[in-house]
């Protein structure tokens, strides 16, 4: 039998309810006006915003903050993003969520040199003030964070403690592959020092998703003398940590490149669970630089890489539903390791098949940690009573 004209399928109304992902090229002079013409048919209450390289993404945030004055506006520069043909670089990509289906708001958590840690829990818990609870809804959170603040564990710390039972996902900022200075958006402003916090109320349901492709060997090592404020491991077993670390992963210390860090990193067990402390480099001395905090004491893992693929598609098949879409936030390293590997096109029929949107990341936040090297992500599907 025919569809009468205005009768609504459920994919139809699903697809109403779904977030909307859209890109340009970063060189499009006409960026803003394309984005907010493919973005005004899902009436937005929420657009975040990632893009590369960072000096295009001021003006193209302002006017199209201008041209949907309706909708928070949310964003930050990024070391590429992940769009509808999987990663790509200097684009600028945009992620309408409809005011159908949510409500958000957002603050810029300022003063990270200082760590203002009392004036950011004061901030957060007044904006959880303003979403009571309510029956069908649920809340999550979006942090945009500057890496090279290096201030991301604080960050994380004081959100799971002003935002109990909330989940938050978020990424650093990125600066291409260049790990220089990074730029944070909030209401097409720039917040130079900030980190952007976005707290969303939807009707559907969510997810946490993380996804790293290491095991742990059974090379430890122990950090004699760090530097926590600079990220940096000055000493492992007592030895020059640069030096240790090529022992331990059998690499010669003379020729040690970042595709060696993304092969072997140091994990750090918590629980159950191993996440990444990523090596960004070799400092001076025959320091490691980090991506992430550490402190003497710590006793760290080699690991060891295995398939940047395999047991992607588990981690989202075990959802209990097939999501709309799944926010995504993948560490740069792991999208280096696939582009070596030869899994680009792989990986982007992957992210093609379960909707994922979000850009290449200098660090990941999920479940009250900072990690590295890890694709974190959060599935939003239909709601458990939909048809």
């Amino acid at each position: 039998m025919p569809r009468a004209p205005d009768e609504v399928t459920p994919d139809a109304a699903l697809r109403a309810l779904a977030p909307v992902s859209v890109s340009v090229a970063s060189d499009d002079p006409a960026a803003a006006a394309t984005l907010a013409g493919l973005l005004a048919a899902c009436d937005p209450a929420l657009v975040l915003l990632f893009g590369s390289p960072r000096d295009v993404l001021a003006p193209v945030a302002r006017d199209l903050s201008a041209a949907l004055p309706a909708a928070r506006l949310a964003g930050c520069s990024s070391a590429g993003e992940i769009g509808a043909c999987g990663y790509q670089r200097g684009t600028i990509l945009a992620i309408g969520f409809p005011a159908a289906s949510f409500r958000a708001e957002a603050v810029a958590l300022a003063g990270q040199s200082r760590i203002p840690v009392s004036a950011w829990l004061s901030q957060l818990r007044l904006l959880r003030a303003g979403f009571p609870s309510r029956p069908g809804r649920s809340l999550f959170g979006v942090l945009l964070a500057d890496g090279t603040a290096c201030n991301e564990d604080v960050l994380v710390t004081a959100l799971d403690a002003a935002l109990p039972g909330v989940p938050v996902v978020g990424g650093s900022a990125g600066d291409g592959l260049d790990f220089g200075q990074t730029l944070q958006i909030l209401g097409g402003v720039p917040m130079p020092g900030a980190a952007v916090f976005v707290l969303v109320e939807t009707a559907l349901a969510v997810s946490e998703v993380s996804f790293a492709h290491f095991t742990s060997t059974a090379r430890r090592a122990v950090v004699t003398r760090a530097d926590p404020a600079a990220r940096q491991i000055l000493e492992l077993n007592a030895e020059p940590a640069a030096d240790e670390y090529a022992r331990l992963a059998e690499l010669d210390p003379a020729r040690m490149q970042r595709a060696d860090f993304a092969r072997h990193p140091l994990l750090l067990r918590t629980g159950r669970r191993h996440h990444v402390r990523a090596i960004s480099g070799v400092d001076a001395g025959g320091a490691l630089r980090l991506m992430s905090a550490i402190e003497p004491g710590t006793v760290l893992t080699l690991g060891q890489a295995g398939d940047v693929t395999q047991g992607f598609a588990d981690a989202l098949d075990a959802l209990p539903r097939p999501p709309l879409m799944v926010l995504g936030f993948d560490c740069i390293l792991r999208r280096l390791a696939v582009e070596r590997a030869g899994m680009t096109a792989r990986m982007a029929e992957l992210f093609a098949r379960y909707r994922v949107a979000g850009f290449n990341t200098y660090g990941e936040q999920f479940s009250g940690m900072h990690v590295n090297q890890t694709f974190v992500g959060l599935a939003l599907m239909p709601p458990e009573a939909a048809p």
